[in-house]
């Protein structure tokens, strides 16, 4: 159970494999990191993931300053998606809600890297070690961005 008061992730996945892919970093985790991150229940496409965050996760945002969305979703080659999608969360938690997903979907992920639960604790891995194997993947590597600020905020909360 997360500690709303002390620094912690929430994880609004879009469907099944996403949130698969989550708990698949959660598995690479230490023990300790997981009372700070939560993977949520699945939203139910990408729309219904800015929709359920807009809805539910905003105003939990603004009361607790130490809460840190990350938002997966398929992109579907959708070059605008990543900016329509920053451009729906209030300026005043940019810093602290973070976009990232598969270029395409994440079942071509699957078939190219192993299962989604590998994937994940490659994904990790590569956080903690601070390399960009998995992350470097070419339906991967257009979050590098997201992937660095991941690295700054969140990493001393999951990885210290």
């Amino acid at each position: 159970m997360i500690n709303r008061y002390q620094p912690h992730v929430l994880v609004l996945p879009e469907d099944d494999a996403n949130s698969r892919l989550a708990n698949g970093f959660l598995l690479d985790l230490g023990q300790s990191a997981l009372t700070k991150i939560q993977v949520l229940p699945e939203a139910g496409g990408w729309g219904a993931v800015l929709d359920t965050f807009e809805s539910d996760h905003v105003a939990g945002m603004d009361r607790y300053a130490e809460r840190y969305m990350i938002l997966v979703m398929d992109f579907d080659r959708d070059e605008g998606r990543a900016e329509h999608t920053k451009g729906r969360i209030p300026e005043r938690l940019r810093e602290r809600v973070f976009v990232l997903g598969a270029l395409t979907e994440p079942e071509a992920l699957r078939r190219s890297l192993g299962s989604y639960e590998m994937i994940g604790k490659a994904l990790a891995s590569d956080c903690r070690e601070e390399t960009g194997s998995t992350w470097g993947h070419d339906l991967l590597r257009h979050n590098a961005t997201e992937i660095a600020r991941l690295r700054k905020r969140i990493r001393p909360i999951l990885l210290s």
